[in-house]
């Protein structure tokens, strides 16, 4: 299955889901290597975050913590430019080790957005995991930014956790959509 369609859209596989569990089975490797002796809290982006988050967690053999939150600025296939809180930070995470799990980071608004608000609660450090990373899309410069799962051109993606108007999220591989 190479094509699929979701909703109006067709898609074209990108990535499979063999390529994504071997470099996330090296994202979790490189964590347990910088984390050694830590118990750092993964916060997860959702909606998008979820399979990526879960898989990267089974990867990761030292002691930690899981929490998620919720924030939007997409609406279809591109950034609204705002960003709205929809569920916040449920603990304290001061002097926490934190490392903030996202699917995709494309501008990078949203993810400056969640920065911005948890280095205002204290936390020891701060990192954060993307399963994608849009370098050409950028318009933020984040170093935070330490494990990335793949760079990928300014295209439109879906499946594994990513969606197209709440579609798609389920797909076990990465999809780019097709110029029809």
């Amino acid at each position: 299955m190479n094509k699929i369609k979701v909703e109006d859209k067709e898609f074209e596989i990108f990535l499979e889901n063999d390529a994504l569990n071997k470099r996330i089975r090296l994202l979790g490797i490189q964590i347990n290597i910088d984390y050694e002796g830590k118990c750092p809290l993964f916060i997860g982006v959702l909606n998008g975050s979820f399979l990526f988050m879960a898989d990267l967690i089974k990867e990761i053999s030292l002691p930690c913590e899981v929490a998620f939150m919720r924030v939007a600025s997409y609406e279809g296939t591109s950034s609204s430019g705002k960003v709205k809180e929809l569920i916040g930070l449920p603990e304290n995470i001061e002097g926490r080790d934190i490392i903030i799990v996202e699917d995709i980071v494309d501008t990078g608004l949203t993810l400056t957005h969640i920065l911005k608000m948890i280095k205002e609660k204290n936390p020891a450090s701060v990192k954060v995991s993307s399963l994608l990373l849009k370098p050409s899309a950028l318009k933020y410069d984040i170093e935070e930014l330490e494990y990335i799962g793949f760079e990928i051109p300014n295209e439109f993606v879906v499946g594994y956790g990513l969606d197209y108007n709440g579609l798609g999220r389920n797909l076990t591989d990465i999809y780019r959509a097709t110029e029809a």
